[in-house]
């Protein structure tokens, strides 16, 4: 791969409400540290209730996208969806056949929305052939499946696609009834199978989509299908549980709230701190702004989680010794107003808000432990400081640090503490 950032040719049509399609595809790569590029097939007019128009776009219009892209940004990886026509599919094939060098390519037979409409043709579906002799794996849900191959059995109907086109399947099982759901890699030599429990939400416009998409981006970043699978169902899972709701009908998925749960290498997204008292803690930490999210008084154990999915734990220990040894800062974008508002209603501070040398403003204060606790603003001074150490992808910066930093990039408030 030319880049640290997987580049991912999104092939797939447009969905106004943003649940399904290249905007869930989109958001999918996006959220998984890819860059997405589009080549749309179609324009459609849905929402949460239903597909109310489809306008294909033209075929030379798809291949002007898609070598406007490739020639200019490169590609590692390929997601295919929503194709619009069957002379659509047929030149599309032709013109990723001939890519140098070949790359992983995500093929989701998409036919019918999560509404019921229909999205593809019977000549269409039947073009679909094409599409799956060059894709590296095809990802049909068990009606798509059965109306692939005619057969009911969905391992018989999966082996019969990789024996005709050479592609690996998954078996979807989310159509399926009952409370346990089972997913399959059907390749040439061997099966791999997962296992897990249906989450209960209305909100599954877009799964098929998101799935594709995020199976792309793990083959992009050259995990093997089963990896790629596995940190893909992972996505799809946390995105269902983070739905915002919205809609009168089967709505969008969170994608937007997986930041830390999924992806990359290892990700800073637990501390767990030692506490004397379990009511206190509990209060102190629901009062500066936390979300409690398990409460377990009989064991001490209590958990938080903070804007985009970092958790902090307090553990009950009320022989353990305590000592100043570790901060822990939390970010706060109204920092100046939340101290002057949390000091007004009685939570001490040790100091307010105070500019650093190192470019945060920081207000320091403990909790009833003694762990100490800083609120505080650094915006991109805390990734990005003008001493950070030089990456080869990483954007430079021409001024050189100083002794005494400027407080540059947001503007400094004072809080006036009673």
């Amino acid at each position: 791969m030319s880049t640290t950032t997987p580049r991912i040719l999104i092939i797939a049509g447009s969905d106004s409400g943003g649940g399904a399609g290249v905007q869930a595809d989109i958001k999918t790569v996006t959220m998984l540290g890819g860059h997405a590029m589009t080549a749309i097939t179609a324009i459609t007019a849905q929402n949460t209730l239903g597909v109310t128009a489809v306008h294909p776009v033209p075929a030379e219009i798809v291949l002007a996208q898609i070598d406007a892209v490739i020639d200019d940004l490169g590609v590692d990886a390929i997601k295919i969806g929503m194709i619009g026509s069957a002379f659509t599919a047929h030149v599309v094939a032709d013109r990723l056949e001939q890519l140098e060098p070949l790359v992983p390519i995500v093929f989701d037979p998409v036919m019918v929305a999560t509404s019921g409409a229909a999205l593809a043709d019977d000549s269409t579906v039947a073009a679909f052939n094409r599409l799956m002799d060059i894709a590296t794996i095809s990802t049909p849900n068990l009606p798509e499946l059965q109306r692939l191959t005619g057969k009911d059995d969905p391992v018989e109907a999966a082996l019969a696609l990789v024996g005709a086109h050479g592609c690996a399947v998954m078996i979807k099982g989310g159509h399926d009834e009952g409370d346990a759901l089972a997913d399959a890699l059907i390749e040439e030599d061997n099966i791999t199978s997962w296992q897990g429990s249906r989450i209960d939400t209305p909100h599954t416009h877009g799964t098929g989509c998101t799935l594709a998409s995020a199976i792309a981006v793990g083959l992009a970043e050259g995990k093997d299908l089963a990896g790629a699978i596995a940190t893909a169902r992972e996505f799809v899972r946390m995105a269902l549980y983070e739905a915002p709701g919205l809609g009168q009908g089967a709505g969008p998925m969170g994608h937007q709230r997986v930041r830390l749960d999924v992806g990359g290498g290892p990700r800073l997204n637990q501390v767990t701190l030692t506490g004397k008292d379990y009511a206190k803690s509990v209060a102190f930490y629901a009062r500066i702004g936390l979300k409690q999210i398990v409460d377990s008084p009989e064991n001490g154990y209590a958990r938080f989680e903070s804007w985009g999915g970092g958790t902090l734990s307090i553990q009950i220990d009320p022989e353990e010794e305590m000592g100043p040894t570790t901060a822990i800062y939390l970010e706060c974008d109204d920092l100046d107003t939340r101290v002057e508002q949390l000091a007004r209603n009685g939570l001490p501070f040790e100091h307010g808000p105070r500019n650093q040398p190192w470019m945060w403003r920081e207000a320091r204060l403990r909790d009833p432990s003694g762990n100490i606790v800083f609120l505080y603003k650094a915006g991109e001074h805390r990734r990005y400081p003008p001493w950070r150490m030089e990456e080869a992808d990483a954007p430079q910066k021409s001024d050189e640090p100083s002794a005494e930093p400027a407080f540059d990039s947001f503007e400094v408030k004072r809080a006036v503490l009673p």
